[in-house]
């Protein structure tokens, strides 16, 4: 009997050494925009696989600082880099999803949809021109909404973010002066306003100060119940955020002709179209002295692709587009190397 059972524990013992050598985990930071998603999918995925992603939800800033120091096996970034960065750093990037960025409003009386706003406005509120809520510009774009008479509280991002990016380049499309004085990147000097790291922090601190405004991706929306706005969009349409209105502002990612994927979709064409639409692309390294590692990076996200769509659009993401996926796991095949320079997809 005891040898049996020593024998037993013995065979146990090694079947768990096994199982665990055979579980992969992938590690992963950056965008806080795809987070959401990317937590549905490691989760199914290791139901799947038995495999684990481990991903750090820490700004794109972070991300693109992580994978260029080599200390994750991807990034993940809502802002494309340039070709030449990319060149300069080994890096491949590719979009996994696109989704939505929407301003947020916390004042009393108010309902999701119910404020309009116009990127002009928007712009003139976080560089400090615009300071209450009963200031005419809001007023003549909101007849009957009851606004008070407070002081408007602005939320910005404090950290690294391609949610600021889109946020900040579809503002400077739209507004010269902020063009100018704010522009475009992961991080600005906002001329006002409160900081919240990560989608989660601006989403709570909207969620506590009455009379505030922020932007987040459209998820921590509707996860904090959050009052999202209506925006005047190209063709001087109010539309409302969601999937469809995403899918109209993604329909002309030109991805097939595009440097390095690089695409933007902010202030896109189209009666439908959101205007603060983006995606978000994962960077790796194109030479791979660990083969195996980036091999199971890209599997878990071909397993994302062409499993996880429902998931996506159950959070009113946008998947990529079976073409599109064609495009880019050729372009996975074509570029990502071993240290022998043989293909790893």
């Amino acid at each position: 009997m005891k040898f049996f059972l020593k024998n037993t524990l013995v065979t146990a013992a090694t079947l768990f050494t096994f199982s665990s050598a055979m579980a992969a985990e992938i590690t992963g930071a950056g965008s806080s925009f795809v987070y959401p998603i990317a937590s549905k999918w490691a989760e199914a995925y290791k139901k799947a696989t038995g495999n684990n992603l481990n991903y750090q939800s820490i700004g794109s800033g972070g991300g693109i600082k992580q994978i260029k120091a080599n200390t994750v096996d991807f990034g993940a970034s809502d802002m494309p880099l340039s070709v030449e960065e990319l060149d300069k750093e080994d890096l491949l990037q590719f979009p996994v999803v696109m989704g939505g960025v929407v301003p947020v409003v916390h004042i009393d009386g108010v309902k999701p949809g119910q404020l309009k706003l116009t990127g002009q406005v928007i712009a003139d509120i976080y560089m400090g021109k615009v300071t209450k809520w009963t200031d005419a510009e809001i007023a003549a774009i909101n007849p009957g909404v009851k606004l008070p008479t407070e002081d408007i509280t602005v939320v910005h991002r404090s950290d690294a973010s391609g949610t600021t990016f889109l946020f900040s380049d579809y503002l400077s499309k739209v507004n010269a002066e902020f063009k100018k004085v704010v522009g475009s990147s992961t991080a600005v000097k906002w001329p006002a306003g409160l900081g919240g790291k990560g989608n989660e922090g601006v989403a709570a601190n909207v969620q506590r100060i009455n009379g505030s405004i922020g932007y987040v991706e459209f998820a921590y929306a509707k996860k904090n119940n959050l009052a999202y706005t209506q925006l005047k969009n190209r063709e001087g349409q109010f539309v409302s955020p969601d999937a469809d209105t995403f899918k109209s502002a993604a329909a002309g990612a030109a991805w097939d002709k595009t440097p390095g994927f690089a695409v933007v979709s902010t202030d896109q064409p189209g009666k439908a179209s959101w205007p603060i639409t983006g995606a978000t692309f994962v960077l790796v390294h194109k030479t791979q002295p660990d083969a195996a590692k980036v091999k199971e990076t890209l599997k878990f996200i071909d397993w994302s692709y062409k499993n996880g769509t429902a998931m996506a659009t159950e959070l009113d993401y946008i998947p990529m587009p079976s073409s599109v996926v064609d495009l880019i796991e050729k372009t996975w095949k074509a570029q990502i190397k071993d240290g022998s320079g043989k293909a790893v997809w």
